[in-house]
């Protein structure tokens, strides 16, 4: 039977950064109120000519170079993302135009921060059903074109960036163990940007021009964050018969530390067992995991046979999670 096995990573970040005391001059904050509250102290922001697409591609050779995968042996590309560089055509059509990746299937998820689970868990069942052999799985943002950068309840969270993996059929016991989604609509409103669809669009003189920027009810965000990872973590451990004290690294969506010590309480995972870049890069939504597992990776953070657990929880709401034995 075939499984999915990651075969290399990449990540590819802004040069831009923007720390908390570049924001403290621009909104009534602090570096003290933004790290208690976040444990973020920095954000990378895309400069003038820089696009989703523009990270997701470096990430995409970054990981086919790591994998060495030429672009014309893909015939899967997945991009999670929420801010595509078009409303259409995908931007992953734009990806695989980029890299000569002419046989790939591409398209578009649209799962906020956990786009990139969702993609995974695609790409595995493409490959598992023998429809895809290579896949590529990108999550990619720039949420700073859709940020609000005069609300400081906002302003403060969000940065751009890509991550990527390659995703090939292998016969190996290792690779991607299950994946599990889930989403939950009757929460939507709780964080989205209500512009820019067929709801609010551009051309209606009546849509607020602030309709344009993300949205969200802070608060009732993170509970049902740390309940929707919990869950996702659980359905994983469960599905494979393990307990979390099996787990070699957990790697959460990168949103809010007070989240990722809460999800990591609740598995009672010492730190030494969570992998946290929130402070360097804030929350990159869908690019979020895979620029950490990227840098996990390359740091030696990831050894073979190592049990990797992916947690995502993103607006919608959806979330969901992937155990890789890498």
């Amino acid at each position: 039977m075939l499984t999915a096995k990651i075969t290399g990573t990449g990540s590819a970040l802004p040069a831009k950064i923007l720390t908390n005391a570049d924001l403290a001059l621009m909104v009534d904050t602090s570096d003290e109120w933004i790290t208690s509250r976040t444990g973020i102290k920095e954000r990378r922001i895309s400069a003038d000519g820089e696009y989703t697409s523009t990270f997701a591609i470096e990430a995409a050779r970054r990981a086919l170079a790591m994998a060495n995968v030429l672009p014309e042996d893909l015939d899967l590309i997945i991009l999670g993302t929420v801010t595509p560089d078009f409303p259409f055509p995908s931007t992953a059509c734009i990806i695989q135009n980029e890299l000569g990746a002419h046989k790939a299937v591409a398209f578009d998820v649209s799962a906020a921060c956990s786009g990139f689970i969702y993609g995974l868990s695609i790409a595995d069942s493409f490959i598992r059903s023998g429809r895809s052999r290579k896949a590529l799985v990108i999550g990619a943002e720039v949420l700073s074109r859709i940020v609000d950068w005069k609300d400081r309840n906002t302003c403060i969270l969000f940065g751009d960036g890509a991550g990527a993996a390659i995703i090939e059929a292998s016969g190996d016991q290792d690779g991607i163990r299950s994946t599990h989604i889930f989403s939950n609509g009757a929460c939507w409103e709780l964080l989205y940007q209500p512009g820019s669809g067929s709801r609010n669009p551009a051309a209606n003189p009546a849509t607020d021009p602030a309709s344009f920027f993300i949205r969200m009810e802070g608060n009732e965000v993170y509970k049902h964050a740390v309940r929707g990872m919990e869950e996702a973590a659980m359905a994983a451990l469960d599905a494979n018969g393990i307990n979390a004290s099996d787990i070699s690294l957990f790697i959460p969506h990168q949103a809010n530390r007070r989240i990722i010590d809460a999800i990591a309480k609740r598995l009672d995972l010492g730190a030494d067992k969570v992998f946290i870049n929130l402070h360097r890069y804030g929350n990159t939504s869908s690019a979020s995991i895979p620029i950490a597992l990227d840098e996990a990776n390359r740091n030696g953070r990831i050894k073979p046979g190592d049990l990797i657990l992916l947690d995502a929880f993103g607006g919608g709401f959806t979330y969901g999670s992937a155990l890789i034995r890498w």
